[in-house]
């Protein structure tokens, strides 16, 4: 999923603007749950690429929010 967050250099930056995150940062936290469910939030905030994502990576939207609420817990 963050691959699809990434795939796309205006996307990316935005996800790394929002967040604080830089490449580096990123990189080290990809086995953390926060640092995934980060990239589910961002998708959720903007409903029209949670969309794109979703039909990308084959799931519902709401699979995905579910994940991100699983990453969380």
């Amino acid at each position: 999923m963050l691959g699809w967050v990434l795939e796309c250099e205006d996307r990316g930056a935005r996800y790394l603007e929002l967040t604080g995150l830089d490449p580096d940062s990123l990189r080290a936290g990809l086995n953390d749950p926060m640092i995934l469910a980060s990239g589910i939030e961002f998708l959720a905030n903007y409903e029209p690429d949670l969309i794109r994502a979703a039909e990308a990576l084959a799931v519902t939207p709401e699979e995905l929010v579910a994940a991100k609420d699983a990453l969380q817990a």
